[in-house]
């Protein structure tokens, strides 16, 4: 009941938006749990390093990633679409990377993991001009699930794949 009491609290608190759920969690059992994170624990963020250009980051983050068999299967270049239609854009480009086998094994054992799929990397301007590369901290999801060992060895190594990939690009080094 406490708990209750405190989230409808915070929800209150935190956005008018949050009133018909703070409502919901109050007044009904059935009403869903409500936990809150500090959004950029959600997030690993790593500047590229001195001398190290965005295309230097690209072409190290391709070449770890073919080292580690795992695939680009996705490439967004955002800003360059959104300069083809005529609009100014800091640089923003979304790299996603799988292991199609891997993949299918997670999403077998619970379909929510196909939501995290492919792993996403980042490379964002920003408005000081610096670049970045970001991704989801993937340590928080392995953690918040007990996996079959099977599974939590895959979700680790992909974990350290992805790390692996998003420091080669931030360093430049392959």
């Amino acid at each position: 009941m406490l708990k209750r009491i405190l989230v409808s609290a915070i929800l209150l608190f935190l956005s008018p938006f949050s009133l018909p759920l703070a409502m919901a969690a109050e007044g009904d059992p059935s009403a869903p749990e409500v936990n809150m994170v500090e959004i950029g624990q959600t997030v690993l963020k790593l500047g590229l390093a001195e001398g190290v250009t965005p295309d230097d980051a690209i072409d190290a983050m391709n070449s770890k990633a073919v080292e580690l068999n795992m695939k680009l299967v996705g490439h967004q270049n955002v800003s360059a679409e959104l300069e083809a239609r005529g609009l100014d854009s800091p640089r923003l480009e979304i790299f996603q990377f799988c292991r199609p086998e891997d993949a299918v094994k997670m999403v077998r054992f619970n379909t929510i993991y196909a939501a995290y799929m492919p792993c996403a990397i980042a490379l964002v301007e920003d408005n000081d001009g610096r670049h970045w590369l970001e991704m989801l901290n993937l340590d928080m999801i392995i953690n918040a699930y007990e996996l079959p060992p099977e599974l939590q060895a895959i979700a680790i190594t992909i974990n350290g794949e992805m790390l692996s990939i998003i420091t080669a690009g931030a360093t430049g080094s392959f």
